[in-house]
């Protein structure tokens, strides 16, 4: 055999991208969100953001250094993750349960299932479930701050305009709110090939077709139901998790399907006016059988043995 022959697995082509560089995109993806709830909330909002980051970077350097692990906190994952969280966190949330929720994010859900790469389920989505559970205070502000800072309009009687929800003036978490800002987030990613369009428009489209025939034929109250509430930063930011979700395109798609479902079923029918957390949650369960069930077939095999 010729000495210029290498056998070895794949991959044998490279993207030229690492993790810090995507991590990093995501991040100014998120900079429009965070601008956005600072302007509506007030600094507060910042200061949850501050809190949130800082401590999930604080808690991988020390989770690493405690079991004399390569350090990982520069490739700027549990950056993304303390963002992500403190985005899905009312203004008025207690510090220390921010810092808690953070806690539980980085050591339970990603550290301790071996770090980035090896997590079962979405580390900020899984934190924000559980501080709901936990805490009960996601849902219903422990103070208020100002009018602003109310709970989802997904909870009220009497829905905000399609106007008021595009621009984001309306009670919710720090980064769901502004429609707007979470779209040039998301047109970012997908221009820079972060993510693709699969899980964003399946599961935006999901959702408001179902709202669609629930809400009486009524387009104005499905579109109000889609940028209401956490479906658009959930859809563009945390569904489309490389780890947590699928890899091929058919894939995707029906991971996005299932978490449309899953969200307006638990809207419509369940406890919670907002069911994006628990939906993506759950569809991160599936993801290792919905992967086996997409996945291409080796070329010159009769198929699975």
């Amino acid at each position: 055999m010729s000495s210029l022959t290498k056998l070895m697995i794949s991959p044998h082509i490279h993207c030229g991208r690492s993790t810090g560089g995507i991590m990093r995109d995501v991040l100014i993806a998120l900079l429009p969100a965070t601008l956005a709830g600072t302007l509506i909330f007030g600094l507060r909002a910042l200061l949850v953001v501050l809190v949130c980051v800082a401590a999930c970077v604080l808690f991988e350097l020390l989770f690493n250094l405690i079991t004399k692990q390569a350090q990982t906190v520069g490739d700027l994952s549990a950056a993304v993750t303390g963002l992500l969280l403190a985005l899905n966190l009312p203004v008025n949330i207690p510090i220390w349960q921010c810092v808690v929720g953070s806690l539980f994010a980085i050591v339970v859900v990603k550290c301790l299932f071996g770090g980035i790469g090896n997590n079962l389920v979405n580390p900020a989505i899984t934190a924000r479930v559980f501080m709901l559970v936990a805490f009960g205070s996601l849902a219903i502000p422990a103070f208020p701050v100002d009018a602003v800072a109310s709970a989802t309009p997904l909870a009220a009687e009497q829905m905000p305009s399609l106007m008021t929800l595009f621009l984001g003036n309306y009670g919710g978490a720090i980064g769901e709110t502004s429609t707007l800002a979470l779209l040039i987030g998301g047109i970012y990613l997908l221009v820079r090939r972060v993510i693709t369009w699969h899980i964003p428009v399946v599961f935006i489209g999901t959702v408001f077709v179902f709202s669609f025939f629930m809400e009486g034929f009524d387009a104005v109250r499905a579109l109000s139901m889609v940028m209401a509430g956490g479906l658009v930063i959930g859809a563009f930011f945390m569904a489309t998790d490389y780890v947590t979700s699928p890899a091929t395109p058919w894939g995707k798609v029906l991971f996005a399907l299932g978490a449309g479902l899953f969200t307006c079923l638990i809207r419509y029918f369940g406890n919670y006016p907002e069911g994006v957390s628990f939906a993506i949650l759950f569809m991160n369960i599936l993801t290792p059988y919905i992967g086996r069930w997409t996945r291409r077939k080796v070329f010159g095999t009769g198929g699975d043995k």
